[in-house]
């Protein structure tokens, strides 16, 4: 019969000894997040409420009807016309009313001479701004510079005192799961704090082009737009802008500009009064699985350009639709959304190298930096000056192509250089349906070669398939802007 084994451990010296330092450690961690009160008594007074005012004149539209009278009714019409009319004319017994408008913010100091930060949307429209500091003292700021694209703002005060203020740290280095405090003004309340943790860096939120949010669950409500998010070392790492909620509370998903990005704008915001960014002049789409494999790129990475602005700065470096490009000024341009940030964060005039990948290989050119301002008002101001472009036949890939004549030129509002193959008909459920083609699209390459009839296409086509790929690549052309397409080739005849 055998003996049963003994299952209690037994615990060494040393093992006490280890036992009563991991304990002694993570009592140590638990007293120094027990409170943030002497972190908050430092930095409360860099955080300020902001108020706006702003005149709105009478003719400002429908004001909703008055009580009593239910929504749906002849009444609704009576009212809305009344109060589009600007509540004047023979069925107005008021004048046109004019009326202060009054909302709120959150901003921070970051200059002891009176330099805020705060949100654009914050300021935006403003006739009036004062700042209210937590001493109970206000002063009426004025706006130094605003930048739409990253929804800051830089105000200025002038105090009678220096006043307390916040740096910036290093956004980079913040990691999920690190604590971080929001301060602002929500819904009026006066100066607030929440606490959380970092839920998530480089998020991507359709915001605008340079989308690179901090997220967090620390509680972000109306009101603390502007507000700083702090680290646990007392800086300022992201400006709190804005959150995602059905109800316009909180419900644990904020988001920040990091301070990697605000610190640049905040700076040419100072100097400038407005941004200057860099511009390259391409338009861009990711680079999926199917197009780097139609392109013998190794993995999906870079940015593919879809067209290139004539005159711009791509367009003087040589570089092509088709190309991806990998690597802008030194950096690699890991995905699509990566290379607007980098190009804009290059110095105006600067000449640098840009990687391209073309032709199965890599090459190296040379592009000088223009100001994206000045090349988005060349081209608004070229695209003025073109026609209106908007985008039967053999069928292929589930595609009904025919080659362009006045006919389709007319139907289509297409140019007379416009040159390639017009898609008439999409089939339902199939690749091209999936990929959003639509009727009126001119393909003007297959397999980054020229097509200009069917059977052009079908060439290109038959030749992906002959070389063993899975998917073909095809740049298509509508209403002035161009992007690349790869459909698969399986089992379609």
């Amino acid at each position: 019969m055998k003996k049963r084994q003994n299952s209690r451990s037994i615990i060494t010296p040393a093992g006490v000894l280890a036992l009563f330092a991991l304990s002694i450690s993570v009592a140590e961690a638990r007293v120094s997040l027990e409170s943030f009160a002497s972190l908050i008594e430092e930095l409360s007074p860099t955080v300020v409420n902001i108020s706006i005012s702003q005149k709105v004149s009478g003719n400002s539209g429908f004001r909703g009807l008055p009580p009593g009278i239910p929504p749906g009714t002849p009444f609704e019409a009576f009212f809305r016309d009344f109060w589009e009319r600007g509540g004047e004319g023979d069925a107005s017994p008021l004048p046109p009313p004019s009326r202060q408008v009054n909302s709120l913010g959150s901003g921070f100091v970051i200059d002891p001479d009176g330099i805020i930060i705060t949100n654009n949307h914050v300021i935006a429209n403003a006739d009036e701004i004062t700042v209210n500091f937590t001493d109970g003292e206000s002063l009426p700021a004025t706006l130094i510079g605003r930048d739409p694209r990253t929804d800051l703002a830089v105000i200025k005060v002038k105090p009678g005192k220096k006043l307390a203020y916040a740096k910036f740290g290093d956004s980079d280095k913040a990691r999920v799961g690190d604590w971080v405090l929001a301060v602002g003004n929500p819904f009026d309340l006066g100066g607030t704090v929440t606490a959380g943790i970092i839920s998530a860096v480089n998020r991507n939120i359709n915001a605008g082009p340079y989308d690179s949010f901090i997220q967090t669950d620390a509680a972000i409500n109306r009101g603390s737009s502007g507000g700083p998010l702090f680290n646990l070392d007392g800086e300022v790492i992201g400006v709190n802008t804005a959150i995602i909620s059905p109800s316009g509370g909180s419900i644990g998903i904020g988001f920040a500009v990091p301070a990697s990005i605000a610190v640049g704008v905040i700076e040419q915001l100072r100097k400038y009064g407005e941004t200057r960014r860099g511009w390259l002049g391409v338009q861009i789409q990711t680079v999926s699985d199917e197009i780097a494999e139609s392109l013998n790129l190794s993995e999906a990475r870079g940015a593919i350009v879809a067209s290139v602005e004539s005159g711009s700065p791509a367009d003087r470096a040589g570089i092509e639709a088709g190309d991806v490009i990998l690597q802008f000024n030194g950096i690699d341009v890991e995905k699509m959304r990566d290379l607007p940030r980098i190009v804009a964060d290059t110095p105006i005039g600067e000449q640098v190298n840009v990687i391209v990948f073309r032709d199965g290989e890599e090459k190296i050119l040379a592009a000088v930096v223009a100001r994206l301002e000045e090349g988005e008002r060349e081209v608004e101001a070229r695209n003025e000056k073109k026609d209106d472009s908007k985008g039967e036949a053999q069928e292929i890939l589930g595609l009904k192509l025919s080659a362009l004549d006045d006919n389709l030129r007319q139907r289509y509002g297409l140019n007379e250089e416009a040159k390639g193959v017009v898609v008439v008909g999409v089939a339902p459920n199939s690749p091209a349906s999936e990929k959003y083609i639509l009727p009126g699209a001119l393909i003007t390459e297959v397999g980054q070669n020229p097509v200009n009839s069917f059977e052009d296409v079908k060439a290109q086509i038959n030749k992906a398939r002959d070389e063993g790929r899975r998917s073909v690549l095809m740049k298509l052309e509508s209403e002035e802007r161009a992007r690349f397409v790869a459909l698969r080739l399986d089992d379609i005849p």
